[in-house]
């Protein structure tokens, strides 16, 4: 079974890859992203061996200096939450279960972290149907929807506990 694990600068250069894979269900960044990222993030995660990442989970919680329309909407709305930025499975991974297994560690890390909420966004327009129907699938439900660097955004949260 695949392990998730801590990202590493090791990993940088073919997470650039992998997410740039995935425009536009994600935004484009460089290796300099994730390393700010690396340095902000309450949880970066990868599953895969080092410089080879099938996968990856960004999430940070309220109140770091991230400049994302989305994670401040949450942070109008929440006074605590886990919020994931970005979660990308490689192509040739895509229903094997590796976005599953990064959200279970993502709601394990909500749990140590203390937080009541997990929150992300999926794309409506352009949409991303597979991405709501995962979040739905693992409890997530809407709270509202935004415009959001040219795209449409639908909000959603889980209890942690749920």
């Amino acid at each position: 079974m695949q392990q998730v694990r801590d990202a590493e600068p090791g990993d940088y250069e073919a997470l650039v890859q992998l997410n740039n894979a995935a425009i536009p269900a994600v935004n484009a960044l460089t290796v300099a992203a994730f390393a700010d990222f690396a340095a902000q993030a309450d949880l970066f995660r990868v599953i895969g061996p080092v410089g080879a990442a099938e996968g990856l989970l960004i999430a940070l919680q309220p109140g770091r200096g991230y400049e994302s329309q989305n994670y401040r909407w949450f942070e109008r709305a929440y006074s605590s939450f886990l919020y994931v930025d970005r979660v990308v499975v490689s192509e040739t991974r895509r229903g094997g279960g590796l976005g599953a297994l990064l959200y279970k560690d993502f709601a394990a890390a909500g749990e140590r972290l203390g937080v009541p909420l997990l929150a992300c966004e999926v794309n409506l327009d352009p949409p991303n149907p597979g991405s709501i129907r995962f979040h739905e699938r693992l409890g997530f439900r809407p709270v509202g929807t935004q415009q959001a660097g040219g795209k449409l955004v639908q909000l959603m949260i889980r209890e942690v506990a749920g």
